[in-house]
């Protein structure tokens, strides 16, 4: 803890005094490139600097250890400043150091820090371009004035960076640099002294006139660039394009938009969905590894690396180890990947839910059908306890009533328990219309209803099931009604020709107004029930093509029709 603690306090020290550090850095630097490359103390002094800006690299925390790599490559540069440092090596470093300053303009926010880095970027130019590139680059005679104002006016420069305020700096803040633009400034700069070297060479002429040619090409160059880049005349530009290529480049989109999208076709359950998909990630080109926890559901893939990025939702979390660290816009690419992947994964949650409730709402439905025409076969055995019970009346007469009634009820029970053992929605099998409209008088028969045929298509096929409920809804319905009701007469009307058209009327009072609402849509609560019976019939009626509605609602006229187009035989 001790050790830590020693660590610390140098790393506290740079952080509160960055800048002393970086300008006794600039310095030395200023006092080795005016000594001039072949000097003996300028090595010692570059030394120093170079030393003095491992200090102050925005590239890694000052705590960290260095590894075998990096600490070679220190020993590399020290050991080329020894022994081959020039006037080139110096202009190469003055140029990386103004492109890593720039980077650092363009990505702070803060005036302060920006002030400062402009500054100094302005010096290095400077030092570079009048003092530097003419000195030994392109040797050429220098003027009195011009080597008083780089010896004794651009440490002026250094005052002024003393002086500009600077926001205080964190010690946790990271130091970092805009890589991009960094480049760019430094491409900039090798161009334009290479460009100037070129047209003292070519046109003969001298330094500063072939700077300012130079200068201008490239300021021409730029200006063209930037007409391109965001034009006025309906062209999108080639910010369109960079920006395209930019927002893809290590990122093949499209390729995990198609993996996810083939994936949620094949794959119904989401553990396999999930599985899957974490594989398909693996062929990405800059996923090494990964893990993933998706309720009880874990695995992992590839190998496991030092650079990773993690995503995580209420369903999901994943952790994918990456072959580079990723820069910020990669990070936000997999953040879209990651909250593709957990819609997708929530989605395929969602359909295994969906379908368990459609299950059981199948089961439910089935059940509850059941369970009414269970209801209505214990009425009519109601009726037929009520008739055997009853000391007057013709025993011949109530024989007859059993031998008809019975193997219609043991033929309806028959059926509704082929119900429980297939749940799925069926139609049934198709009987004749004659025939069905005959059964249906003899189970109601002497029951106070009156039946009515108008045209009949004897040989037309009908699906049974769904007039057998229908039927037994309706009539027990209407024979419920009359019980609470006195007086109410009750009729049954049944056609078939081209349509087939069942219907069931009787004179009491209408249905309420809130109860016809959702009347055959659903449950509804009313005095006799909610409406169970009605709504499985209308459900039944609807997946065999027919439609069951209220057809009219009335004082003195309720109307339930059943209609449908008929089935040749």
């Amino acid at each position: 803890m001790a050790v830590e603690n020693l660590i610390r306090i140098p790393a506290l020290l740079i952080t509160r005094h960055w800048r002393l550090l970086f300008l006794i850095m600039l310095a030395l630097l200023h006092v080795s490139a005016v000594r001039g490359a072949a000097d003996f103390w300028t090595r010692a002094l570059m030394l120093a600097h170079f030393g003095l800006f491992i200090t102050w690299q925005p590239f890694m925390r000052g705590e960290k250890r260095l590894n075998a790599a990096q600490l070679g490559g220190i020993v590399v540069v020290s050991l080329g400043i020894l022994f081959f440092f020039n006037w080139w090596l110096l202009a190469l470093w003055v140029s990386v150091l103004a492109g890593i300053v720039g980077g650092k303009v363009f990505l702070f926010q803060a005036p302060g820090l920006r002030r400062f880095y402009l500054v100094v970027l302005m010096y290095l130019v400077t030092l570079l371009l009048v003092w530097i590139v003419p000195s030994g680059v392109v040797p050429v005679l220098q003027r009195s004035e011009v080597q008083l104002f780089a010896e004794y006016g651009l440490p002026l420069l250094f005052a002024v960076m003393m002086v500009i305020p600077v926001e205080p700096d964190s010690a946790e803040t990271p130091q970092i640099i805009d890589f991009f633009y960094a480049t760019l400034l430094f491409l900039m700069l090798v161009v334009l002294v290479l460009g100037a070297f070129a047209f003292m060479e070519i046109g003969k002429l001298e330094y500063e006139v072939a700077l300012m040619y130079t200068l201008l090409s490239i300021a021409g160059v730029l200006l063209m660039l930037s007409l391109v880049w965001n034009p006025r005349a309906g062209f999108s530009g080639l910010s369109m394009y960079f920006s395209r290529y930019l927002l893809s480049i290590g990122m093949p989109f499209e390729q995990w938009l198609y993996i996810l999208a083939e994936l949620s076709n094949i794959e119904s359950k989401p553990e396999r969905f999930i599985r899957e998909a974490m594989q398909g990630m693996a062929r990405l080109p800059w996923v090494g590894g990964g893990r993933w926890q998706a309720g009880t559901d874990s695995g992992e893939f590839g190998i496991v690396s030092k650079n990773a990025v993690e995503y995580s939702n209420q369903e999901l979390h994943v952790k994918v180890y990456t072959r580079q660290t990723l820069s910020p816009s990669l990070e936000w690419h997999f953040n879209l990947l990651g909250q593709l992947l957990g819609e997708f994964y929530v989605a395929k949650i969602r359909e295994q839910k969906l379908q368990q409730q459609t299950y059981v709402q199948a089961v439910h439905e089935t059940g509850a059908r059941v369970t009414h025409d269970v209801k209505n076969l214990l009425q009519s055995l109601n009726v037929l306890c009520a008739a055997a019970e009853r000391d007057s009346g013709d025993p011949q007469e109530l024989t007859l009533l059993m031998r008809r009634q019975l193997p219609v009820i043991t033929q309806r029970l028959q059926q509704t328990i082929d119900k429980f053992q297939r749940p799925q929605a069926e139609t049934g099998r198709f009987v004749p219309a004659a025939s069905w409209w005959e059964s249906v008088q003899r189970a109601y028969y002497n029951r106070g209803i009156e039946f009515v045929s108008d045209e009949m298509n004897a040989e037309m096929p009908l699906p049974k099931e769904l007039f057998d409920c229908v039927a037994d809804n309706l009539l027990q319905n209407a024979l419920r009604k009359r019980q609470m009701e006195s007086g109410i007469a009750v009729r049954a009307v049944f056609q078939c020709k081209d349509v087939i058209e069942f219907e069931v009327c009787d004179t009491g009072a209408p249905v309420s107004a809130d109860v016809s609402k959702g009347l055959l849509r659903g449950p509804v609560p009313s005095a006799s029930g909610f409406g169970i019976g009605l709504y499985q019939a209308a459900q039944l009626a609807d997946m065999s093509g027919f439609s069951l509605q209220l057809s009219e609602n009335r004082q003195g006229a309720v109307r339930f029709t059943l209609r449908g187009a008929g089935r040749r035989s």
